[in-house]
């Protein structure tokens, strides 16, 4: 009866430090697939900003261009 008992003991904990590392496993790969969520997501907004940045200097040069256009215009 003390060797069932022990048996089980053992095996309950096997299971237990089993189930431990799963578990860390897992965080572990969650944590690494956060991460690089958060690097794409960093990416895409750096991109973003660049691209917008580089519309509104193009925006600003037209406008600018249109400006002396109009005053040339008037000038003459």
């Amino acid at each position: 009866m003390k060797k069932v008992i022990l048996a089980l003991a053992f095996v309950s904990i096997l299971a237990f430090v089993s189930c431990k590392e799963s578990i860390a496993e897992k965080v572990e790969n969650a944590t690494e697939t956060v991460g690089t969520e958060i690097e794409t997501a960093t990416e895409n907004v750096v991109d973003a900003i660049d691209s917008t940045a580089t519309e509104v200097g193009n925006d600003m040069k037209e406008g600018v261009d249109d400006m002396a256009k109009k005053v040339d215009e008037v000038v003459k």
